[in-house]
């Protein structure tokens, strides 16, 4: 048997934080998620994201603590247009998160802008820009 992609695993200080700024870009969370100690959310393609909380994961590792000194990990999310990524960053942004970069034009052909989620984890926001006619 070869192993298989199947999840992409984060470690959360606070569900109910994290489960409303993941369902604000769209992610569909179960109701009750933001309550329970392991909550996941399936991705296009099959792919699923989950969290589970600090606490949770004491359980098994007791003398866990999670990485200081900036996020745990980075997310990339694919938006339809160039003029999406401003939008869902300035709701973000405008809905108190924060934003580590605005969006700008990047060298290499995207519309690119980074938040933070709850945990300090990145979430980059991407689409291609138009080609140069």
């Amino acid at each position: 048997m070869t192993p298989r992609f199947d999840a992409i695993g984060l470690v959360v200080s606070d569900m109910a934080a994290s489960v409303a700024f993941y369902r604000r870009l769209g992610l569909a969370f179960p109701e009750g998620s933001e309550k329970e100690e392991h909550a996941e959310a399936r991705l296009p393609g099959g792919l699923r994201l989950l969290f589970d909380t600090e606490e949770s994961v004491r359980s098994f590792m007791p003398d866990f603590e999670p990485p200081s000194g900036g996020g745990r990990a980075s997310l990339a999310l694919l938006c339809g247009s160039p003029a999406e990524v401003d939008a869902v960053y300035g709701e973000m942004v405008a809905a108190g998160h924060h934003g580590e970069l605005k969006p700008w034009d990047a060298v290499w052909g995207q519309r690119y802008a980074i938040l933070h989620d709850p945990d300090g984890n990145g979430v980059d926001l991407f689409a291609p820009l138009p080609s140069p006619q």
